[in-house]
């Protein structure tokens, strides 16, 4: 089977699985330009080196994913199918080799864009948006543990593969965000919307925030605002990766939530230079 070359540009924060213990959906874009979906990945499972970053390029085995009907869902052909990171993209001269492939088809219409994903002749899930401006950044505190139901059914699926495998180091996982982390904002024809950020750069951040605080959390979600919005909105050049779920795709009024962020400086702040 010919292998599939996707640079990676989205990693979701991990979710729950009964059957997979976590995992993480990633986005990214073919050498041809069409984005993709792959999942179910499970990541933090891998070998450290097939453990890809954001802007590498991997090859892995990638077949339709046939249990969803959104036309770029994608998923490895076996979850012991290797992955091997082939190349990265430098963020140099501004991100330029970057833009070439995240910056081809950009949405600024959130109105047209959601019309895309609910016409199922279309059924757009993962697009390139533009915001017109981002007016603010919204911190919610949310349950801070896992779903113990989840949680009993991975249990109760690692019992029974431990009557035929006992691991020497059972996987753990990944702590819950006690916080949701959001972006208001209107898009170019004055759509206000508020959309919920799933990127797991940010989770990253606010767990690394909080260990430099010493367990403060105030200072760690004034840091994580500090960077998505006073950095990230007002002096970089911002474009969000926007991503449907499959169970929402079609029933929700908008759809789409933020699944990662693009920012390079602002081209005109470099001609001063």
């Amino acid at each position: 089977m010919a292998k599939t070359k996707v640079l990676i540009t989205v990693k979701t924060y991990p979710s729950l699985s009964s059957k997979y213990d976590e995992l993480v959906c990633t986005a990214g874009f073919l050498e041809d330009g069409r984005m993709v979906r792959i999942y179910p990945v499970q990541f933090r499972k891998k070998d450290y080196d097939q453990q890809y970053s954001k802007y590498d390029w991997i090859e892995l085995d990638l077949v339709n994913n046939r249990s969803d009907f959104r036309p770029e869902s994608y998923r490895p052909n076996s979850h012991e199918s290797p992955i091997n990171i082939v190349g990265h993209l430098e963020p140099v001269h501004n991100w330029a080799a970057r833009k070439e492939f995240v910056l081809g088809k950009i949405y600024d219409d959130l109105s047209l864009l959601i019309e895309e994903a609910h016409d199922k002749t279309i059924c757009t899930s993962l697009a390139v948006f533009k915001p017109k401006e981002i007016l603010d950044f919204t911190i919610e505190e949310v349950e801070r543990e896992w779903d113990k139901g989840k949680l009993a059914s991975i249990e109760a699926e690692r019992m029974q593969l431990g009557l035929f495998k006992q691991p020497e180091d059972p996987f753990k996982v990944v702590r819950k965000l006690p916080y949701k982390f959001s972006y208001v904002l209107i898009d170019v024809k004055g759509r206000k919307s508020k959309m919920m950020i799933e990127d797991w750069e940010i989770g990253q951040l606010y767990w690394n925030c909080l260990a430099r605080h010493e367990g403060i959390e105030s200072k760690a979600i004034a840091d994580v605002k500090k960077k998505y919005f006073d950095d990230f909105a007002k002096t970089k050049d911002l474009y969000l990766f926007l991503g449907t779920t499959k169970t929402n795709h079609y029933v929700s009024k908008n759809p789409f939530m933020i699944i990662g962020t693009f920012h390079p400086k602002i081209e005109n702040q470099l001609s001063l230079f």
